[in-house]
């Protein structure tokens, strides 16, 4: 990973979308601190169907053990109404 400062990185713009292009991941520092990334288009779209992968619910999570046999009728909600209480 190459870190560039964001004053070089103006400066030589068209070199570090060359080497984020090519598959590099190029780190744009402010005052030493890393501030951005500059991934290519591939990696930029794979960060972002990870971040928008579905997640399944606890009950289907549970479900996929297979040590554990669990129906349906364990994670049934009751019917019955709560109980009242005074408050």
């Amino acid at each position: 990973m190459t870190e560039v400062s964001l004053k070089d990185a103006k400066s030589a713009f068209s070199s570090v979308v060359d080497q984020a292009a090519a598959g590099e991941f190029v780190t744009i520092t402010r005052h030493g601190k890393p501030a951005a990334v500059v991934v290519s288009l591939e990696a930029a779209e794979a960060a972002r169907a990870a971040l928008h992968k579905a997640k399944p619910s606890l009950i289907r999570y549970l479900q996929c053990f297979p040590d554990i046999d669990l129906d349906e009728e364990v994670f049934a909600r009751n019917p019955e109404r709560g109980r009242d209480v005074d408050l």
